[in-house]
Formats: structure tokens, C-alpha cells, sequence
């Protein structure tokens, strides 16, 4: 059994250790609440472009047909030459998160080189990044450092690599790979067809669309998908963002926790120690006593 003194240092070293992931519980929480909040101001505006792209995809009487689009009933050929977008943390200690969605990118990554698939990869996260380097993955660009808020300005230089790259032909497909906001107990990663915009992906309106397009609709059009391309990138940052906070959050509360019940077997361990001296001393002054006055 370790000494008194080595267990009390012990009791110290994980005292202050609960100090600090108690700490990062309360910060997180804190960044949590401010990136729900940015993640479901986002959503609408997503979700109102998705819309706008999907009726568009079956329009009846579009005239221009952009690269980004692929015409609903429209069949397209096996992806030979496919990106990945993949978003993942800057910082550690959240938990499994990018451990799950690193895990289905590889899982994706292994079922494309099998199909034959030349793939070119997009990082978005320093954990991301290191992970596909260490694979040896073609990164093609990324960003990392982006702090707590996404600002699209910084996304759209390395993502623009992927989309110039499907619009000259060189990619058949870009799939976007992040983990999605359910709760702040759950978290789900997903990989998702980006380019080209499918209407399975946009979703079906209800009835068919015409449109009149001023000026034009090559203009039009191509602002539109521009900004819907955006949109998603954006929506998939700040949902994973918000997964990271939330996810941290929780892993912080379970290591105070843990922390905490660590002490407590540690200060019973000390005290059974203390106990044991305490009653060896007894015992070896009644054992002198009897043999002084024997």
C-alpha cells in the first residue's frame, strides 16, 4: 500500500485536474449556447435556398442547364473521380466526435479506392487534416484555426478548389462530410452528396415549376447555385461547431465527475493507510509497554 504522503500528492494532482476540466465544462457550455444559436439562425436560410435549388432542378422550361445541377429523371454515369469536403474540430477532448465521423470517412474512403475512385480530399479542421496526412490522402487545401465562429470568407478559398475543379470536368462528384447537430446528447455524422445537386439530395416539390428568369438565365441561375453551395458549406461548419461545443461539454462533465469519484476512492485509500500506521503504533507501544513491565 502506497504511503500517506504519496497519496495525499495524488489527491492534490487530481483535486486541480477537476478544477480544470470543470473549468472547460463551464466555457463550453457558454460557446455552446452561442453556437446552437448561430447553427438555427443558419437553418432557415438553408433551408429556404434548398427549396429554391430544388424546384429549380425540375423546372420544365430552363433553358440553362449549370454544371452544378443534375436534371431530375437525368441519369449520370459511375463517379470515377470523386472529393471529399471533410469538416472536422481544430481542438481535442470532445469526446468521439471526430472519431466517428473520421471513422465513416475512412469507411467511405476504402469503399471508393475499391470501386477504382481517384479521390481528392478538402480539410476543414486541423483534426481532419492530420488524419487524412497521416493516411496519406491527396489534400488538395484546407483551413484550420477558424476559432469558435465560421466566417464564409475563410471557407470559400479552399472549397473553391473542389468546386472549380467539378465544373472543368475534373471531378464527377463532391460529397461534405461533418457531424450534425441532434441534441446536445447526440451528435451523427454524416457524408453528403455536394456536387452535383440531385433532386433525391434537394428534395421533390410538389408539382412542377416554370420560370421566367430576369435578365437571364444563366445569371440568375448560377447566383443561385453559388449561393445554396455556400450555404451548405456554412450550415455544415456551424452544425459541427455546435456538435463540438456540445460535445465537449459533456465529455468535460463526465471527466469532473469521474474526477471526483477518483478522489473519493483515493481519500478512503489514505484513510485505511492512516488506520493501518495509526494501529501499528498502538500495537507496538502496548507490545513495549508489556515487555518493560514483564
Amino acid at each position: 500500500m502506497p504511503g500517506g504522503k504519496e497519496i495525499r500528492t495524488k489527491i492534490k494532482s487530481v483535486q486541480n485536474t477537476r478544477k480544470i476540466t470543470k473549468a472547460m465544462e463551464m466555457v463550453a457550455a457558454s460557446k455552446m449556447r452561442k453556437a446552437q444559436e448561430r447553427m438555427r439562425a443558419a437553418r432557415p436560410y438553408s433551408e429556404k435556398i434548398r427549396r429554391l435549388a430544388a424546384n429549380l432542378s425540375h423546372a420544365n422550361n430552363a433553358d440553362y442547364r449549370h454544371p452544378f445541377i443534375q436534371r431530375h429523371g437525368e441519369e449520370r454515369g459511375t463517379a470515377r473521380r470523386l472529393g471529399l469536403v471533410l469538416v472536422t474540430t481544430d481542438k481535442g477532448l470532445c469526446g468521439g466526435l471526430n472519431t466517428n465521423i473520421l471513422r465513416l470517412a475512412l469507411s467511405s474512403l476504402r469503399d471508393w479506392e475499391k470501386a477504382g475512385a481517384d479521390i481528392r480530399v478538402s480539410c476543414i479542421g486541423n483534426k481532419g487534416l492530420g488524419f487524412m496526412q497521416r493516411l496519406g490522402a491527396r489534400v488538395v487545401s484546407h483551413v484550420v484555426q477558424l476559432g469558435d465562429t465560421p466566417h464564409l470568407e475563410r471557407l470559400i478559398g479552399p472549397i473553391k478548389v473542389m468546386i472549380d475543379a467539378f465544373e472543368k470536368g475534373e471531378l464527377d462528384a463532391v460529397h461534405i462530410g461533418y457531424t450534425r447537430f441532434i441534441n446536445t446528447m447526440r451528435q451523427e455524422p454524416v457524408i453528403e452528396q455536394l456536387l452535383p445537386l440531385t433532386g433525391e439530395r434537394l428534395g421533390t416539390p410538389e408539382g412542377h415549376w416554370d420560370y421566367l428568369f430576369e435578365p437571364d438565365a444563366r445569371v440568375v441561375i448560377e447566383e443561385l447555385l453559388v449561393r445554396y453551395v455556400e450555404a451548405l458549406i456554412y450550415q455544415s461548419v456551424a452544425e459541427n461547431m455546435a456538435s463540438e461545443q456540445s460535445a465537449r461539454m459533456v465529455a468535460m462533465k463526465a471527466a469532473t465527475d469521474n474526477a471526483g469519484n477518483v478522489i473519493k476512492e483515493l481519500q478512503l485509500i489514505y484513510n485505511k493507510a492512516r488506520q493501518a500506521s495509526i494501529t501499528k503504533e498502538i500495537s507496538e507501544i502496548v507490545g513495549g509497554a508489556a515487555a518493560i513491565s514483564g
